[in-house]
């Protein structure tokens, strides 16, 4: 193939990024749409490049070098990339490839003046930005000097800045190619960024325009603040309008300049209401072309705008396709699961499968529409109430949406006789027989999905997956005495809580009561740990030998050691209970403890350095114990009040219900995640039947694919590769971005706040969810199998679903990003006795590793000390 080395604007569009990068794609689009002026231009395509880079000596090398260099490096990263760039530049541009740039300037008139604009190939994409991350040169004048900037835009590639992002988000230096966009140079009176949703909020339905007068750089440096107007319905809401005192202009001989603007005109705006206003119909025309949200730089001339650069907006958070134009409010799932990463396709729509209600995906995550609840008054309360009690964020979000006049409709309560929607279960008999038998019938359950599932193969599979298994799966978990025996132990916890404050005065006194409460299957998990590092423990040479293990195909050489037999048994026996959980666990597509058992290898030798033989019993009796006493002390002080002894016998009822049931609020998500396990290794067997018949390159393919869309892979052993390539794409981007707790159908994305004023200055809010107080070390911890404890520390991190709990029988006390009053973290935290804080935003960017922190568990908050 003959390579191209320059291509006119009007030649590409959106499709052409590999030749023309990111910029020079999306300003081909713009030339397309009607009504929209754009400067004449080209590209110096990414074969110019190719041929340039295939010309510098030692490139190879050095990019092998930078390779290896890690993103927190400085020094490293600074001296690298800055002598390939000085190497780049120092390049001889080949004469043909010179020939053909100088010809195409030509065209525009020899002497004109131009911008030159890098355009990277992962730049300026729906899924990364990169805005900023290479070099644009303005009122470039003449061949020779626009030749130079070429080779520096080429050079600005290796950027530290440049190098930087491209490490910390994983893509390889290799893979991006550089090519420059070289415009007519345009001499505006104003010129600004126009953004067709509002960055802030998210919201679509909001344009805000930054306007300035001169060139747009006095903005993009920084130079100047710039005049603000925000857009709604076609109307300005709203206008600041900044004292400009400088702007940039070109000079007549090519460069910039600043100058001072006249003092009568420092505090008039750059654009008056209507220019905003045609200048957002513009926008949404763009907006409209490119289907999704943009970042446009125009410029004013004699009262017209000319559009110089659009990129999408990558920090929106995608909104839920809902098939219709009504208003909508949802509700984050993740937050709620304890889980709010971005899920692979499989992931989200086995979970849709195999839920209760209806849910909705965007962003890789999961939601719930919420509208219906909030439109009538008595679901509304419900709802708000549920959500005070568990996640004050959640709510206050909520309230935050509702006061949106009109936003959310208003419906009448349903008819009398019917129970109102979020209303309580019936309620049930505090008896422990009730637990016992639900336990057994999910056991039964599963025991017969594992019997059954195993004789179906092929598309056979999936039909029983569809028909018969995730129909029992939603029954057991809509069985009503499973929904009751949850709420009885959480409404007792909420009753012993409320009324102990009234009585007693007593702030969260249920924290204490349910200590080491019976039938806890994730604390149980915990503790089962200590057992298996007890075993451990006992064998020097197996303990020596787990602190190099780094794969996971250690368990068989465990048995040549001696006492290894006796430890891998030990580890088979906790995976046999437990080796269907792992982080993450409500996607199928997170590879198991049963998969990967090396993810437990810290955990246990951190238990074998922190605890004495014999920790998990007494640890369960002397929370018993305390749990024992506090009864007796709440009973005996309520009996000294007026009305006592009905107080203490009411009392004492809540306690004996919140500890037949609240262990149950956990064996759910258990018998869930199990039922996953089983689902997991019959779908990952279809897909190594995929691999090995060449239809799938690799068995991670298929996590890329919806449930229906594999079903239809399997029936017919064809995939669309460039499908999947796509998925990759999307779910690399959506890592990068941070749900909020609810999300309208405006974009508008909320993350809540707390409204309180007894915190201590300096202090981080959060929501206390396990009684007490204790000062010591912050673990940030993001990963599990990089867990590295001493006694005393107090874990920080994003989320803890129930996988997390083996990290708290060997810390004091626990902070997180994400949870609720009866999330799994909270609930284990109180039966360990462990004080906790959750809901802290950005935790994890606040405290850093190493600090002394104090957790008020009480009171909700965490002091940073110095």
């Amino acid at each position: 193939m003959t390579e191209q080395y320059v291509v006119g604007l009007h030649e590409v569009d959106e499709t052409r990024i590999a030749t023309v990068g990111g910029k020079g794609a999306n300003l081909g689009g713009l030339v397309r749409i009607e009504g929209v002026r754009v400067p004449d231009g080209f590209c110096v395509t990414t074969d110019a490049f190719r041929r340039v880079m295939a010309q510098v000596p030692s490139i190879d090398e050095l990019l092998d070098r930078l390779s290896h260099v890690t993103p927190d490096d400085r020094e490293a990263v600074r001296t690298l990339s800055a002598r390939i760039r000085q190497a780049i530049e120092a390049a001889p541009v080949p004469g043909d490839l010179a020939a053909a740039v100088t010809g195409a300037l030509a065209r525009l008139g020899e002497q004109a003046a131009c911008a030159v604009r890098s355009s990277a190939t992962a730049e300026d994409l729906p899924t990364a930005s990169f805005a900023g991350q290479q070099d644009t040169y303005l009122n470039v004048v003449g061949p020779t000097a626009i030749l130079g900037h070429v080779s520096r835009c080429w050079a600005s590639l290796f950027t530290e800045r440049a190098v930087t992002y491209r490490q910390r988000n994983g893509i390889d230096h290799r893979a991006v190619q550089m090519a420059v966009v070289v415009q007519r140079m345009v001499l505006p009176q104003a010129a600004g960024i126009l953004f067709t949703a509002d960055p802030v909020t998210g919201n679509r339905k909001v344009a805000t325009v930054d306007a300035g007068f001169g060139l747009g750089e006095a903005l993009v440096s920084g130079l100047v603040n710039p005049d603000v107007f925000t857009v709604r319905n076609d109307e300005v809401v709203a206008r600041a309008i900044a004292a400009k005192q400088r702007a940039v202009h070109a000079l007549p001989n090519g460069g910039v300049q600043e100058v001072a603007i006249d003092a009568q005109r420092q505090e008039q705006p750059a654009l008056t209401d209507d220019q905003v206003l045609r200048l957002v119909r513009l926008g949404r025309r763009i907006e409209a072309h490119f289907g999704r949200p943009q970042d446009i730089e125009w410029c004013l001339v004699d009262d017209d705008f000319v559009i110089v650069q659009s990129r999408p907006i990558t920090t929106l958070f995608p909104v839920p396709e809902s098939g219709d134009q009504e208003n909508h409010v949802y509700i984050s799932v993740g937050h709620g699961q304890m889980m709010t990463d971005a899920m692979r396709p499989l992931g989200l729509s086995m979970w849709q499968l195999t839920a209760m209600v209806p849910m909705h995906e965007a962003g890789g995550r999961l939601w719930v529409d919420a509208t219906r609840r909030l439109a009538s008054p008595a679901s509304r309360a419900a709802l708000l109430d549920v959500m005070g009690r568990s996640d004050p964020l959640t709510r206050d979000a909520l309230e935050t949406v509702l006061d949106h006049d009109g936003f959310v409709p208003s419906l009448p309560d349903p008819a009398p006789g019917g129970r109102p929607a979020g209303g309580a279960p019936a309620p049930i008999a505090t008896d422990p027989a009730i637990v016992t038998d639900l336990v057994e019938r999910s056991r039964a359950s599963i025991a017969a999905l594992e019997r059954d599932i195993r004789t179906k193969t092929g598309p056979a599979l999936f039909d029983f997956l569809l028909e018969v298994a995730f129909e029992e799966h939603k029954r057991v978990l809509g069985d009503p005495l499973n929904l009751q025996a949850i709420m009885a132990g959480m409404e007792a916890t909420w009753w012993l809580n409320d009324k102990l404050q009234e009585w007693l005065g007593e702030k969260n006194a249920a924290d204490t009561l349910t200590l080491s409460a019976p039938g806890n299957i994730t604390s149980e998990m915990g503790l089962e740990l200590l057992d298996v590092a007890d075993v451990i423990r006992a064998h020097p040479q197996v303990v020596a030998f787990l602190q190099g293990v780094e794969d996971d195909g250690f368990l068989d050489e465990l048995a040549k050691l001696p006492g290894g037999s006796e430890a891998r048994d030990a580890l088979e026996a906790y995976l046999d209970r437990y080796g269907m959980r792992c982080v993450g666990e409500i996607d199928i597509t997170r590879p198991r403890w049963r998969e990967r058992p090396g993810t437990l290898v810290p955990v246990i030798l951190d238990n074998v350095r922190n605890f004495e033989p014999g920790a998990a019993e007494r640890r369960f009796e002397q929370g018993r114990q305390k749990a024992r006493q506090k009864e007796q002390e709440v009973l005996s002080r309520l009996r000294a009040l007026p009305d006592g002894e009905q107080k203490a016998d009411e009392t004492k009822r809540m306690i004996d219900r919140v500890r037949t049931f609240i262990g149950y609020r956990e064996y759910p998500k258990y018998g869930i995640v199990s039922r996953y396990f089983l689902y997991k290794q019959a779908l990952v067997a279809q897909a190594e039947r995929l691999v090995r018949a060449g239809v799938l390159a690799e068995q991670e393919d298929a996590f890329y694919l919806t449930f229906q869309e594999f079903h239809e892979v399997v029936r017919s052993n064809q995939v669309d590769d460039r499908l999947i390539e796509q998925r990759k794409d999307a779910f690399r981007s959506y890592h990068a971005l941070t749900p909020p707790r609810v999300l309208t159908s405006d974009g508008e994305a909320l993350t809540g706040a707390y409204r309180r004023d007894d915190v201590p200055a300096g202090a981080l809010t959060g929501l206390p969810v396990s009684a007490g107080t204790v000062e010591g070390r912050a673990r940030v911890i993001l990963d599990l199998a990089k867990a590295d404890l001493e006694a005393g520390d107090i874990l920080v991190t994003t989320f803890t679903d129930p996988s997390w709990s083996p990290l708290f029988v060997a810390v004091a006390g626990l902070v997180t990003e994400v949870g609720g009053l009866m999330t799994h973290g909270a609930v284990i935290a109180r039966e360990y006795g462990l004080p906790a804080v959750v809901g802290v935003e950005q935790a994890t960017r606040l405290i850093r590793d190493g600090q002394r922190i104090r957790v008020h568990g009480s009171d909700g908050y965490v002091e940073i000390l110095s």
